[in-house]
């Protein structure tokens, strides 16, 4: 089974999780993607999504999928979306499309946040992907700079500008110990937007596509 495969696995047991006449958050990336194209097969039985980035959105509507704003619709009942690692306390690094921002946003708003993906995505300790942040444009060599006192190699994403026209910096050469306290760190530096680490607000639950099928945690 392919990665691609597993990760359509993951999205297709996701889909269980939608409640009829509830408005649904919807991340951003390959995974989300194939969650996207599943709701379009009952997107009359909802009352609307909230995207996490415009490229989400676009793919919604394409499917006919009402997109909302978060500021009208209040609290959400469940979010789903891709990670590009998670740990088994379900602390995950986002960020790889940069929608990292959105995403953190959404997954704030929500009641459930469940995380999909293939099983390639769960590892003992965050860090070996490199973890984004995005920063105000005028604050990034300062950021930069912060950073490596901190034991990370910060990398310009080159010619990528996030949603909210700032820019993104993937930090190398991590082995995140202490999500939760790396988190803080990083939220901590001025002109840091957001930083990818979601273990302040984890993720709920962890579905896992898998050659075997489906692993879920908890």
């Amino acid at each position: 089974m392919t990665p691609d495969e597993m990760k359509k696995q993951a999205a297709e047991a996701a889909i269980e999780y939608v409640e009829s006449g509830t408005v649904v958050g919807v991340g951003t990336g390959s995974t989300a993607n194939h969650f996207i194209d599943l709701l379009g097969a009952m997107k009359g039985k909802i009352d609307g999504t909230v995207a996490s980035s415009e490229a989400s959105a676009e793919r919604l509507r394409g499917h006919g999928i009402q997109v909302l704003d978060l500021n009208s619709v209040g609290q959400l009942p469940l979010y789903v979306d891709g990670a590009d690692e998670s740990n088994r306390h379900l602390h995950l690094i986002k960020g790889g499309g940069g929608a990292l921002t959105r995403e953190k946003i959404v997954a704030a708003a929500s009641d459930k946040f469940v995380c999909i993906a293939d099983d390639s995505k769960l590892v003992d300790v965050l860090g070996a992907f490199p973890l984004p942040i995005e920063v105000i444009p005028m604050a990034r060599s300062y950021v930069a700079r912060e950073i490596v006192k901190l034991g990370g190699t910060p990398i310009l994403r080159e010619g990528f500008t996030t949603d909210n026209g700032n820019i993104i910096l993937d930090i190398q050469d991590l082995k995140i110990m202490e999500p939760v306290k790396f988190e803080e760190q990083i939220n901590s530096i001025v002109g840091v937007v957001t930083v990818g680490i979601f273990a302040i607000r984890p993720a709920d639950a962890l579905i896992l596509g898998s050659s075997s099928g489906i692993k879920q945690l908890p």
